[in-house]
């Protein structure tokens, strides 16, 4: 402690008109007080004596300085205005510069006693305390502020996103962000194993912002002797201030095979569980390096030293913050996946049942799906026509895949038999016809029998038997040849000219059965069927198979889409609408009808062109089944800007057609 003089007799020799006078006096008083023994008194100018205690220092200046020689205090006008001095007056400065002073704390008599510059000095040290609580106060409110407003952007951004790697990226960037962390990697606990060991830790991603390194996934166990591991098992983070100094006792190690692999040199680390809802570990964010500057970069061990420091308990709060809130969306982007996988399965499944009901079009409604997808990207990017600028996002574009994959479902409501009938007749109806027909050359032959040996036992010469052998022959030929016209008449093309009337005079024909009784060669039923004059259906069968639209939409209908693929049901259920209002069920007109199901119908018609030969029709060459499509676009039933899309686009090469 450095005192001035050490007399009173001295002081009481010089003048009290003397500012110097003042100085001496309080530097005196200051020195020889013992409840400043802790304190550093100090005359670094004649006209000023300082009190410093710590990083704060308290001036003492007679109250004519701040008339006559204010360049004295220019020493310390940084430390004036950031508060960390404060100025105690001897004396009472002039109105106008006592305005003007910087840092007053108080104002003394010009020569002060010891008690008074004491209470002077420890207030003017109270004050500034306060002021740096308060400042305190206020820039860790800033901080908090900050750091919740941080956190808050982080919880949008990991909750909106649904793909789990985009996920992972964003939680461990965000990580890296609030913590200061240079590098960090993310994994993810596989299996379902209740016994947590036979679990395995799945390495997703890395980041770093020093170096740059290829990283790919893979597996290990979960086990307490990593790290990751470690934290998964314990489910409670851990930090480590230096990773090559583990301390005694680590149940885990370090392998440093990474760092001499790519020169980086890893120290601080932060490992975090991410947990469910239940409290079950599903992942593990690991952070590695806590830098000082965030901009800088770590390229050699001395940016290591000068940089790197602990992870410390604010850096483990906020991780922990943050892990809590990653976890669940984590967990929600599983299990959304899971969702996706079971509903992806169904669909899937669905199309099968479908297919095997109907062996002969397998294949169908994945290649229409194909189809219609590909038509809504051709339209994306169209510009022009009144489909410039239509969008789908992804998931409208799922919505329209599993509804064009699900398009025919109704089918399942509709009779097997007619479902996959192939010919007018049924196959059973075919062999009654047959059997029929077998009988009445049976039932001729033995009217012709009897006839001949009753003409035998009446004398009959041989050209009378023989014009009845020519007359049996003549009919039975008759009888094959009517036969021969039903198959032909069964087979699912368009009848020729004067072949209905043909069939119609069959109905009209009878023969006599083994009891005696006559019956028709063919039966109402029969004749109605063989005279279907396109296809293979009658009108009855064909409302049947038509039904299934209506079918398609009250099953999907059933369904709990949600609010995401909503309108699978109303997409599937108007694919046979027509833009005249001609279609079924409803007979919607084309402003009526999704664009969806206006899509699909362009894909449905064409792959039925298209598609390998059926036992009712033949494939349609490529050419042909696109004029087919112009003209159902005169008849107004395709929409012609969707058509022309089509072709120009060339949308069936990225399928195979005609499989």
């Amino acid at each position: 402690m450095t005192t001035g003089y050490t007399r009173a007799a001295a002081i009481e020799g010089v003048s009290t008109a003397n500012p110097f006078f003042a100085v001496e006096k309080a530097l005196f008083n200051l020195s020889a007080d013992a409840r400043f023994v802790e304190h550093a008194v100090v005359r670094p100018h004649p006209l000023l004596v300082t009190v410093r205690h710590g990083d704060v220092f308290v001036i003492v200046a007679p109250a004519s300085v701040a008339e006559h020689a204010r360049d004295v205090f220019r020493p310390f006008w940084s430390r004036l205005t950031a508060g960390s001095a404060m100025v105690v007056w001897l004396g009472c400065p002039s109105r106008p510069h006592l305005e003007e002073a910087r840092g007053m704390s108080a104002i003394t008599s010009e020569h002060a006693s010891n008690d008074e510059l004491f209470v002077a000095v420890q207030n003017a040290f109270d004050l500034m305390e306060a002021r740096g609580r308060a400042e305190s106060r206020g820039k860790w409110l800033n901080r908090y502020r900050y750091e919740l407003g941080e956190l808050i952007e982080i919880a949008k951004a990991i909750t909106t996103e649904r793909e789990i790697d985009r996920l992972l990226g964003v939680i461990l960037e965000k990580s890296r962000f609030i913590t200061g962390a240079d590098a960090g990697s993310i994994y993810v606990v596989e299996g379902d194993d209740p016994e947590p060991l036979r679990r395995t830790l799945r390495f997703k991603l890395s980041q770093n912002d020093s170096r740059t390194f290829d990283s790919r996934e893979f597996t290990m166990p979960v086990s307490p002797r990593s790290m990751a591991g470690y934290v998964a098992l314990n489910r409670s983070p851990q930090r480590i201030d230096d990773v090559y100094t583990l301390p005694p006792g680590s149940p885990y190690g370090f392998d440093r095979s990474f760092d001499a692999l790519t020169g980086y040199r890893t120290k601080s680390m932060l490992c975090a569980p991410l947990l469910s809802r239940t409290g079950e570990s599903i992942g593990v964010i690991q952070l590695i390096n806590k830098k000082q500057d965030s901009d800088r970069r770590l390229l050699t061990v001395e940016d290591v030293t000068d940089q790197v420091i602990p992870f410390d308990e604010r850096s483990e709060a906020l991780l922990m913050t943050l892990a809590s809130q990653a976890g669940i969306a984590l967990e929600n982007a599983i299990l959304y996946k899971e969702i996706e996988r079971m509903l992806e399965g169904f669909v899937r499944a669905s199309v099968e049942a479908i297919e095997q009901r109907d062996p002969t079009t397998s294949g169908h409604s994945l290649r229409v799906a194909e189809l219609t997808v590909g038509l809504a990207r051709a339209v994306e990017r169209n510009d022009v026509g009144p489909y410039r600028g239509v969008e789908f996002s992804k998931d409208d574009l799922r919505e329209l895949n599993y509804a064009s994959l699900l398009h025919d479902f109704g089918k399942i409501g509709v009779r097997e038999q007619v479902l996959v009938k192939a010919k007018k007749l049924y196959p059973h109806e075919l062999d009654l016809v047959k059997a029929r027909f077998d009988l009445a050359v049976r039932g001729l032959e033995n009217d012709f029998l009897s006839r001949k040996v009753h003409l035998m036992e009446r004398g009959a010469k041989a050209v009378d038997l023989t014009a009845l052998d020519q007359e049996f022959a003549a009919r039975r030929a008759e009888l094959l040849q009517a036969l021969s016209t039903v198959i032909a008449a069964n087979e699912p093309t368009v009848l020729k000219g004067g072949e209905f009337e043909r069939i119609e005079a069959l109905g009209r024909e009878t023969f006599v059965d083994a009891h005696g009784c006559v019956q028709p060669l063919l039966t109402p039923s029969e004749v109605g069927s063989l005279s279907i004059a396109r296809g293979s259906l009658t009108a009855p069968e064909f409302d049947e198979i038509r039904s299934h639209v209506t079918h398609t939409f009250e099953f999907l209908s059933k369904i709990p889409w949600g609010k995401q693929f909503r309108r699978v049901a109303v997409i599937a259920g108007s694919h046979h609408e027509r833009l005249n209002g001609t279609g079924y069920p409803n007979r919607l007109h084309a402003e009526e009808i999704p664009l969806q199901s206006k899509m699909m119908s362009v894909a449905d018609i064409f792959d039925a062109l298209t598609a390998s030969d059926r036992p009712y029709k033949r494939a349609v060459p490529l050419e042909k089944a696109l004029d087919i499509l112009g003209y159902e676009v005169k008849d107004q039933h395709l929409d012609p800007d969707l058509v022309r899309i089509f072709i120009e686009a060339k949308v069936w090469t990225a399928i195979k057609i005609g499989v």
